[in-house]
């Protein structure tokens, strides 16, 4: 666990703790919250057939980016999941959103 904290940057467990609570939180919820948005959408497994599941994680990526800063600042780690969010956007090669 300290080389994790080292990397992360962070000094307490209790913080560690917080984020372990905060990344299982937004992926039980984005997973939750991707189907009535499915159907909120339009997008049933009657139309789309086997199809319908990468469709469907397609959609949980950027409710999953939302949640992830929105529960983090619920938890006060706002700042942490900040920087994360713009770390892992730059590596996918959406670091144009994110002006230095």
């Amino acid at each position: 666990m300290n080389k994790l904290k080292e990397r992360w940057g962070i000094d307490s467990n209790f913080q560690l703790a917080l984020i372990f609570i905060v990344f299982a939180i937004t992926g039980s919820a984005s997973a939750w919250l991707s189907k009535p948005f499915s159907i909120w959408l339009g997008i049933t497994k009657e139309d789309l057939g086997y199809w319908f599941t990468p469709v469907r994680l397609i959609l949980i990526f950027p409710i999953y980016q939302v949640l992830l800063v929105l529960i983090g600042f619920i938890f006060g780690q706002f700042t942490f999941f900040w920087a994360f969010e713009k770390k892992m956007l730059k590596r996918m090669g959406l670091g144009f959103f994110f002006k230095e």
